[in-house]
């Protein structure tokens, strides 16, 4: 296994929670931060701009996608040319379609070229990846959100997805690969060893980073301590002949 020292993807957190996010931009693995609506919405965001500028201003020096919030191309254009000016480190996340399933492929083409550092995002398919690389190609930095964590949520592997990702984007020298929603922090690794440019993690799968390596007898031990302690905390007791259960009503 290697160590993180050895990876050569970059680890990006994901989240809307102020307080972790800056708890993530005080560890120097982290090297950029992605949010969304939904997680927003999970941390009780009530003002889209002003939590962004205020993330913004706390972390001025890395990397941070922030999401249009439109439908309508029209508007996600001027949503999108908007966010780009509230600082030099936003990449701009714009979805592969709109909820519609029209393809955005020509917006993504005309913010790139205008200079408007791109996050495309919510791919899973690598259609949409020889889509979204052509529309980026020659553009601006950008970065491409293939959602690993839902292609294996439908019992298919992500890795050669991932893995025929990182060839495509070969295309666009300037666009780099997101393994998006990952599951665990084996999917770190799985993402270094296809040679994917970036991942995004939880701060719950981030935290796990400390058991990296970890001696597995040891962990074991660990694990039933566990069991053993809760089931004492928890008063169970068993006691004489168990009763005949009785038999389930409906």
């Amino acid at each position: 296994m290697k160590s993180l020292a050895e990876l050569n993807v970059k680890i990006f957190a994901d989240g809307a929670d102020k307080a972790g996010m800056l708890e993530m931009y005080q560890n120097p693995i982290i090297r950029g931060f992605t949010t969304n609506p939904t997680l927003m919405r999970k941390a009780g965001v009530r003002d889209y701009e002003a939590f962004a500028r205020d993330v913004l201003a706390c972390i001025p020096d890395r990397p941070i996608s922030l999401e249009v919030l439109a439908d309508e191309f029209s508007e996600m254009e001027d949503q999108a040319r908007t966010i780009a000016d509230w600082a030099e480190n936003v990449f701009v996340k714009v979805p592969v379609t709109n909820t519609k399933g029209e393809s955005s492929a020509g917006l993504v083409r005309r913010l790139s070229q205008d200079g408007i550092k791109l996050n495309v995002t919510a791919l899973l398919t690598l259609d949409q990846v020889r889509m979204v690389t052509s529309a980026l190609a020659g553009g601006a930095p950008a970065s491409v959100s293939v959602f690993a964590g839902r292609i294996a949520d439908t019992g298919r592997d992500p890795v050669p997805v991932m893995a025929a990702a990182v060839e495509m984007l070969r295309e666009a020298s300037n666009a780099e690969l997101i393994w998006a929603s990952p599951r665990e922090l084996l999917n770190i690794f799985q993402a270094d060893a296809v040679r994917c440019h970036i991942i995004t993690a939880t701060n719950d799968i981030l935290k796990k980073l400390t058991l990296l390596g970890k001696d597995l007898s040891e962990y074991s031990l660990e694990t039933v301590r566990m069991f053993y302690s809760d089931a004492l905390a928890s008063g169970f007791t068993l006691s004489g002949v168990p009763e005949k259960a009785q038999a389930c009503q409906s």
